[in-house]
């Protein structure tokens, strides 16, 4: 394994966690989202061989950290059982999975945050289609856009719609819809105001969606409300914004992402956007970059769709964990 300062946040808090044994470690897994339990599993699966020097070293770091700290942030994503499963075996990430999942810091709406798109579809497939709109707002927009691909064209697009139209739901109905949840999952209440859905809701949940998919959805957004359609399109972070996202966030993006995937986005990509990359490289790798677009036979459309789709996703976690600012997302700044 590599130097201490070679190790990312993540790996370090996988050293960690495993140091810390099972029961502690569950109490902490508990407060993360599925995001954060999935990445720190993952890297957990990479560990082998970690000497003790490296974990004292890590635990030291750590208590440097957080001395003067009192909090930890929560984001929230999916696949906590599979990921758990590959990274502990299935014994021992059980254990784990029950204390995370039904702990009483869970309510029945999170708890839908933790599941398979699939399962989540097919629990809301029979619901009345307002409740399937609250609840697919109520889901983190790249699970949302999962769970949308199940349903089909004609409830998709309804769904949309729906959660366009969506700002705040009463607490009362808010803990009818937990409620109707937790008689299947074990949790507690929740009876806060939200505020979900709205026409921004709808543009991130589009961000996430296949290109084919979203080209539908948008084409019959359009057919029942221009304005509406227009309002989303005008929210929705693509390919071609990039250009406005600062040098330094571009470079960052650079780091993340594979020449293969980024040749094939670019083959898409107008001048501006292709110069903007090629000045935030080295002047050898940006030669490098050029003669493999020249060299670039053909490609479909697909293909390029997908790759851009790849390196948007790379760039939206980016901004999610506060590495980088996208410019289009009409975020204000103070």
């Amino acid at each position: 394994m590599s130097s201490d300062a070679d190790l990312t946040d993540i790996q370090k808090a996988a050293i960690l966690l495993i140091s810390l044994g099972e029961s502690d470690a569950a109490e902490i897994l508990k407060h993360l989202g599925p995001k954060e339990v999935q990445k720190i599993g993952e890297a957990m699966t990479q560990l082998d061989n970690v000497p003790q020097s490296r974990v004292e070293s890590v635990v030291s770091d750590f208590m440097n950290v957080v001395s003067d700290q009192t909090g930890i942030g929560i984001n929230n994503d999916r696949y906590i059982r599979a990921m758990l499963n590959q990274a502990l075996g299935e014994e021992k990430a059980k254990t784990l999975i029950d204390r995370i999942l039904f702990s009483t810091n869970t309510s029945g709406l999170d708890t839908l945050r933790w599941m398979d798109p699939r399962q989540v579809a097919e629990m809301l497939r029979y619901e009345h289609p307002q409740i399937q709109a609250v609840v697919i707002a109520y889901l983190d927009p790249d699970q949302a856009a999962v769970v949308l691909t199940y349903f089909d064209e004609k409830v998709r697009l309804d769904i949309l719609m729906r959660i366009a139209a969506l700002d705040r739901i009463q607490p009362q109905a808010l803990q009818e819809l937990n409620d109707m949840f937790e008689t299947q999952f074990t949790g507690s209440k929740a009876s806060q105001s939200r505020t979900l859905g709205g026409v921004r809701s709808a543009a991130n949940i589009m961000n996430f969606i296949e290109s084919n998919v979203e080209a539908e959805l948008m084409d019959g957004i359009r057919d029942n409300d221009e304005g509406l359609a227009a309002e989303i399109s005008d929210l929705m972070f693509v390919f071609d914004n990039l250009v406005d996202v600062d040098d330094r966030g571009i470079q960052v993006i650079l780091r993340e992402i594979s020449t293969d995937n980024l040749v094939l986005a670019l083959k898409g990509a107008d001048n501006t956007l292709q110069e903007k990359i090629f000045k935030n490289m080295s002047k050898r790798a940006a030669e490098l970059l050029r003669d493999d677009l020249e060299a670039k036979g053909p490609v479909r459309v697909s293909e390029v769709e997908e790759a851009q789709k790849e390196i948007l996703n790379v760039a939206r976690r980016l901004a999610d964990e506060g590495e980088i600012m996208l410019g289009g997302s009409g975020e204000e700044m103070i």
